[in-house]
C-alpha cells in the first residue's frame, strides 16, 4: 500500500498496522469521518498503543459512548447562524466555514458530526449571502474563516475569497482557522504562502497543533515559509486525556511553538461533542497544569485556558487565580502565599 494515500477506512488503517480489527471500528468510521495524511502516519508509533499522535486521529469504539452532557452543537453554532455557513456569535467578529472537509479528521472535534460532508462546501450565491450580512454589519470588524480547513481550498480560490472580504471596508483583520500546516504540511506552498501573505489587509494564521512531535521537519519547513511571507502565526491546542495533559509535554509543545514563530494563544478546553468523554480532563486539572506552566515558560510561551460555554455563549477564561483580595494575599508560580494589599 502506497504511503502517499490518505487512510480513510478501517481496512486502511488495519493494513497500515494501526488497528487491531477493522470490524470493531466499521460502526465509528460508519457515524464519524476518518482520514489520516501520509505526514500524520508517519508520526504514529504503531507499536506504542499509547501513542499521542494516533489517539488523535485512529477512531476508536470509545466514540460510540455519549455521555449525558456531551451535545450535537456543544458551541450552539446553529443557534448563532444567520445565512448558511457564517456563524456570528460575538458583535465584532463572525464565522465563516466556505467548506466542511479537512485533510485529517480529530477525534475529538466538536463539528464532528458535520465534518467531512463534501456537499457542504457553500456555492457562490452563498458566499455572496454571507459576505452581504458582513458588509451590512458595520460592528463586524473580523472575519474568521474556519470549517472544516480552509487551507483545503486551491490558493487562487481561496485568494479570491480572501480579497472579497478584505474588499469590505470596516472588515479590519482576517484570521484563519487550521490543521494543514501540521496534518498535511506539504500543502503549505510557496503559492499558498503568497496568497496569505500578500492581502491588503492583514491574515492570522492559527494553527491548530496538540503535541510536539505534530511539529515535524516538514511543519516546520512550513510554518517558516509562511513567517518569512509576513503571516502573523498563532496557535490552539486542545487540552487531551492522554495526548498533552501533562506539563512536560505541554512545556515542549510551547517552547517549540515559539522556536517557530508561532504565538502560543488558546489552550482550549475540550467541548462537549459527543462520544468525546475519554478525551476530557476536569478543568481543575486543566488549572493545575496551567499553575505548572505559569513557573516554568516566559510570558511569550503562555497560551490562555479557555472553555466555551455550551449553547452558545462564548469562550471565557478559566484560568488558575493568583490573587486572595479577601486574605491580602497573593500566590507566586510554585504556590507560596505572600502579603499584598492594593491601594
Amino acid at each position: 500500500m502506497s504511503r502517499r494515500r490518505t487512510l480513510r477506512t478501517p481496512k486502511d488503517l488495519l493494513d497500515a498496522g494501526l488497528i487491531a480489527s477493522a470490524g470493531a471500528v466499521a460502526p465509528v468510521a460508519r457515524a464519524y469521518a476518518v482520514a489520516l495524511t501520509p505526514a500524520v502516519v508517519e508520526l504514529i508509533d504503531p507499536a506504542d498503543p499509547a501513542d499521542p499522535i494516533a489517539r488523535q486521529y485512529v477512531p476508536s469504539a470509545e466514540e460510540l459512548a455519549t455521555a449525558p452532557e456531551e451535545l450535537a452543537d456543544p458551541i450552539g453554532d446553529a443557534a448563532y447562524s444567520p445565512v448558511k455557513g457564517l456563524v456570528h456569535r460575538y458583535p465584532d467578529r463572525v464565522l465563516l466555514t466556505p467548506l466542511l472537509v479537512c485533510p485529517v479528521y480529530c477525534r475529538f472535534c466538536f463539528r464532528r458530526a458535520r465534518v467531512g460532508d463534501g456537499a457542504a462546501t457553500m456555492a457562490e450565491a452563498e458566499i455572496d449571502a454571507a459576505l452581504a450580512y458582513v458588509a451590512e454589519r458595520p460592528s463586524v470588524r473580523e472575519v474568521i474563516l474556519t470549517g472544516g480547513d480552509p487551507l483545503m481550498l486551491p490558493p487562487k480560490r481561496l485568494g479570491a475569497l480572501l480579497g472579497r472580504i478584505a474588499a469590505i471596508p470596516h472588515v479590519e483583520l482576517l484570521r484563519i482557522h487550521s490543521r494543514v500546516p501540521v496534518s498535511d504540511p506539504e500543502r503549505v506552498t510557496p503559492a499558498l504562502a503568497r496568497v496569505l501573505g500578500g492581502q491588503e489587509k492583514p491574515v492570522w494564521l492559527a494553527v491548530h497543533v496538540n503535541h510536539p512531535r505534530e511539529l515535524s521537519a516538514l511543519a516546520a519547513a512550513g510554518l517558516e515559509r509562511l513567517a518569512r511571507a509576513g503571516v502573523p502565526l498563532l496557535s490552539q491546542t486542545v487540552l487531551l486525556k492522554g495526548v498533552n495533559d501533562t506539563p512536560e509535554v505541554l512545556e515542549d509543545l510551547m517552547r517549540a511553538l515559539v522556536r517557530h514563530r508561532v504565538r502560543p494563544y488558546y489552550l482550549h478546553h475540550p467541548d462537549l461533542a459527543p462520544g468525546t468523554s475519554h478525551f476530557r480532563p476536569s478543568v481543575a486539572e486543566g488549572r493545575a497544569l496551567m499553575r505548572a506552566l505559569r513557573g516554568r515558560l516566559s510570558g511569550i510561551a503562555q497560551p490562555t485556558y479557555v472553555l466555551d460555554i455550551p449553547g452558545g455563549a462564548g469562550k471565557v477564561p478559566v484560568g488558575p487565580d493568583y490573587v486572595d483580595e479577601a486574605a491580602g494575599e497573593v500566590r507566586d508560580p510554585a504556590g507560596r502565599r505572600h502579603r499584598y494589599r492594593a491601594q
